[in-house]
């Protein structure tokens, strides 16, 4: 697969490329919200760096000549242990958004997480993907105040045949990202909260020195969520819930203790809580407190196959990437979304073969150097 660039010479060929592309194709406004972190953006570099810190010991002489990167998350089949993590108003970046998104997760065989803060709405996703009825597709839900609004929302993905809740865990009220906030975030005109046209009042307003979402967040969220609530919501329909932003052991336990199905240890891409630990840094931790009884996904920071390749060897069943995507979307659309995926695939199958690795379900922690959890 190739991509045109605005220069026929350079084709990209991994995220990076697509990163260095997707800037002359975006809005300062919207480059900005895509790439940057809370505060300091702290976080949001640890995340990249974590990975780097972790070392491979690879095997020798496995015959890895026929290789297997299927696996299943909450019993469906994935040919590729990668979702795309829930992300708002990808609008921004292409005209066709969440559809080609979706459209691009469907025919690779991964999945897809919509955001509630979509640009194309639940439905409209769902009639897109029609061709692609057994698709891992999930909804991402941020509780609103208006409990009827949040109820409304389970039920239209219920019955759009979404899979499953996930529910965004580390957003009671929004972090500060000073680039938002120096650009005055908002959405353009022809663009809208998707989900939410219905109601009056519901939409990303200009705010003088202030980025219109952290006032949406601030205004229309409730920040009195508590575990309690997730016995409400779970009575809303059968979807089975994830928890996503969960970064502590007794967390996890306490998520698995309140009905979740599934774990997506995360920090929101360092957007939230800046010098929060790095999502993978997190996990060894996660994974020996659940102790098998949920599966356990990660965010944050994976631009290479190798990336996904340590994740799984600490444990992950799956990893979730944001905004890669969203630079292969503003790059060439459905096309580029599908390179990247395909990028990754790549990468992570010549990664399992140098490691000795001929299925994804036979990577294990043997595979990282002790020296990585000594430092966790």
């Amino acid at each position: 697969m190739t991509v045109a660039s605005t220069n026929d010479r350079f084709q990209p060929i991994n995220l990076f490329d697509y990163e260095q592309l997707a800037k002359k194709h975006l809005s300062l406004m919207a480059l900005d919200y895509y790439s940057s972190g809370a505060w300091d953006e702290i976080t949001l570099r640890d995340n990249r760096a974590a990975f780097e810190r972790v070392k491979l010991r690879p095997r020798m002489l496995i015959d890895v000549s026929d290789r297997n990167l299927n696996t299943s998350i909450l019993g469906q089949s994935l040919q590729l242990p990668l979702l795309i993590a829930p992300m708002a108003f990808q609008c921004l970046a292409h005209p066709d958004g969440e559809v080609a998104t979706a459209l691009a997760a469907a025919s690779a065989g991964v999945g897809m997480v919509l955001s509630t803060m979509a640009t194309k709405s639940i439905e409209e996703v769902a009639v897109a993907c029609h061709d692609y009825s057994n698709s891992l597709r999930w909804f991402q839900l941020y509780i609103h105040k208006d409990r009827g609004l949040t109820s409304a929302l389970v039920e239209r993905a219920y019955a759009a045949g979404y899979k499953a809740l996930c529910l965004t865990v580390d957003a009671p009220v929004l972090g500060q990202r000073e680039r938002d906030k120096r650009n005055e975030f908002v959405l353009p005109p022809d663009l809208h909260l998707a989900n939410l046209t219905s109601i009056s009042g519901l939409e990303i307003y200009h705010q003088k020195g202030e980025s219109g979402l952290f006032t949406y967040f601030a205004e229309q969220l409730n920040p009195a969520v508590t575990w309690h609530d997730l016995e409400w919501l779970q009575s809303l329909s059968p979807l089975p819930l994830v928890l996503k932003g969960i970064l502590r052991g007794d967390d996890a336990v306490r998520a698995v203790d309140y009905g979740a199905k599934a774990i997506i240890v995360s920090n929101h891409g360092g957007r939230q809580l800046d010098g929060a630990i790095a999502s993978l840094d997190a996990l060894s931790e996660i994974i020996t407190a659940v102790d098998g009884r949920v599966e356990v996904l990660l965010d944050g920071g994976i631009r290479r196959g190798t990336d996904i390749l340590k994740a799984l060897a600490l444990g992950a069943k799956a990893v979730l990437i944001g905004r890669p995507i969203l630079w292969g979307l503003a790059v060439a659309g459905k096309t580029g979304v599908s390179h990247i995926i395909s990028i990754l695939k790549t990468e992570l199958s010549v990664a399992m073969a140098l490691s000795g690795y001929a299925k994804v379900q036979d990577i294990d922690l043997s595979l990282v150097s002790q020296n990585h959890l000594d430092i966790v």
